[in-house]
């Protein structure tokens, strides 16, 4: 062989040698990258309360920068860790009730699902164990001040790679040297683009009074969708802030005027709009398991007050008698028994008097925005949001579990609805899961519960208003017996 031919020869091997070195880091990269898998879960319950609905995808934080970032600003914090900001963590669980975990784009990322809003604890007495229950309202999450954790966090001084990875490395308990030297690096200054992005559609909460734990502004969050410039909002606009509502017996509600006003009559939107707070847009919302969701929730129920506490069944089948005279029109027969003239319907404002903010916050405009949505799948498009002009009566079931009261949760037990505006609490604490068997609701004369600083809730801020839901009607005026006997029926639901 002569030596040039030799020569080719080299050549030929080493671009040989060359191509199948790229051809295995495609591969490589292909294996690592491509992959979107969730975690998934065959129980229903544990696919509710850990289950992606495909919101990793969007705003999905990577799970080590997650794990470590009350490590990095444990100062930004009321206390330790997430639980501090009332997430729920299961024992021998890495991640709280309400955050899902995806393999997307190389890394695991998690973000919220629907559980994060809608499961809590309670406590039946003080020394008692935390008994979760799925489907309830989430009354210990402060989901504002989380967000604003997040975002204060990763505009510190001290959210670098120098001081993120190392605590990544021995969390993790040694990284890659791609993960160590390129992902997680990188993976910073994503994440602090990420949150400053989703955090500025998001801006009028800084225009906000603090939500406290349990509340949301839902339909503000749904006009960042559409880019609405929050700055030229009259400032009524902005305060939509209601309790976050329980979700059980969904089937039995389809029809029904749905959410605090009554905005839409068809479960499967107002599940789909739902989801759009856990990160899962319309071109990348997980219907499979969102669908799954939804399977459960249909005919999930409440756990039943009598498992817990007894029921005086003399004095609730007096009860009985004063709620179908005064309730059952407007809010069912019974707890699983949804019949009744009014039920499911909207009462107007101006009957029911209670605090407007929610109501006016959503607009004919972002109905019409709305509808436009899934517009390119005719089997998903909205079509049942419309603009109401009061609040919605919702049916009772679980309703031992539904405290406080009213839409904007201004009212801490049953008891203190009962009583005229005048004598309800003007300030009271949210935020505890010992519950109070009696009155019924949550106990909220306590400033802490556990070590930890509830959440003082003024009736004087715009939004937080006690009024309303007031006079015969209503039951506000009936003697202190017969109130009693009302809520012991009450227990039933």
């Amino acid at each position: 062989m002569s030596p040039s031919a030799a020569r080719c020869s080299v050549c030929r091997f080493f671009l040989w040698a060359l191509l199948l070195l790229l051809a295995l880091a495609a591969l490589g990269a292909a294996i690592r990258f491509l992959p979107d898998r969730p975690v998934t879960y065959a129980d229903p319950v544990e696919h509710f309360k850990y289950g992606s609905t495909g919101g990793e995808r969007n705003m999905g934080f990577p799970y080590w920068l997650w794990q470590v970032l009350p490590e990095v600003c444990p100062d930004l914090l009321p206390g330790k860790g997430y639980a501090s900001l009332g997430f729920i963590f299961e024992q021998g669980r890495d991640l709280p009730v309400g955050m899902s975990k995806r393999r997307h784009m190389g890394i695991d990322r998690v973000f919220l699902n629907c559980a994060v809003c809608h499961t809590a604890t309670v406590r039946t007495t003080p020394n008692a164990q935390p008994m979760l229950v799925a489907g309830m309202p989430a009354n210990q999450l402060d989901l504002m001040r989380f967000q604003k954790f997040v975002q204060a966090c990763v505009n510190d001084r001290r959210f670098t790679p120098a001081q993120v990875v190392p605590r990544i490395e021995e969390k993790a308990g040694g990284l890659g040297l791609l993960d160590q030297w390129v992902v997680y690096p990188l993976g910073v200054h994503l994440m602090r683009d990420g949150v400053a992005g989703l955090l500025g559609r998001l801006r009028f909460i800084h225009q906000q009074d603090d939500w406290g734990p349990g509340r949301v502004d839902t339909f503000n969050s749904a006009k960042a969708i559409f880019g609405v410039p929050f700055e030229r909002l009259p400032k009524e606009e902005l305060v939509g802030v209601s309790d976050f509502p329980a979700i059980w017996n969904q089937q039995k509600k389809q029809g029904m005027q749905l959410h605090w006003d009554g905005n839409n009559s068809r479960v499967e939107e107002r599940n789909l709009s739902a989801a759009f707070g856990t990160g899962a847009t319309p071109a990348l919302i997980d219907h499979a398991a969102i669908a799954r969701i939804e399977a459960w929730i249909a005919t999930a129920t409440p756990p039943a007050f009598d498992k817990f506490y007894p029921i005086d069944r003399a004095l609730a089948t007096r009860g009985a008698a004063l709620y179908a005279q005064s309730c059952a029109t407007c809010h069912g027969k019974n707890g699983s028994d949804f019949s009744g003239e009014h039920v499911g319907k909207v009462t107007p404002i101006a009957d029911i008097g209670t605090d407007r903010g929610r109501l006016d916050s959503y607009t004919p405009q972002l109905a019409q925005n709305q509808g436009m949505l899934y517009s390119a799948d005719p089997a998903r498009r909205f079509r049942h949001f419309r603009k109401t002009w009061g609040y919605a009566n919702a049916p009772l079931d679980g309703l031992w579990l539904r405290a406080p009261y009213l839409h904007n949760g201004s009212v801490p037990t049953l008891w203190d609805l009962l009583q005229p505006a005048a004598l309800r609490p003007q300030t009271f604490y949210r935020g505890n899961d010992l519950y109070d068997p009696q009155r019924l609701g949550f106990v909220a004369d306590q400033p802490a519960s556990q070590g930890k600083r509830l959440f003082a809730y003024d009736t004087r801020i715009p939004g937080n208003r006690n009024a309303g839901h007031e006079g015969a009607a209503y039951g506000t005026t009936l003697p202190a017996a017969d109130k009693w006997a009302l809520i012991e029926y009450l227990k039933t639901f």
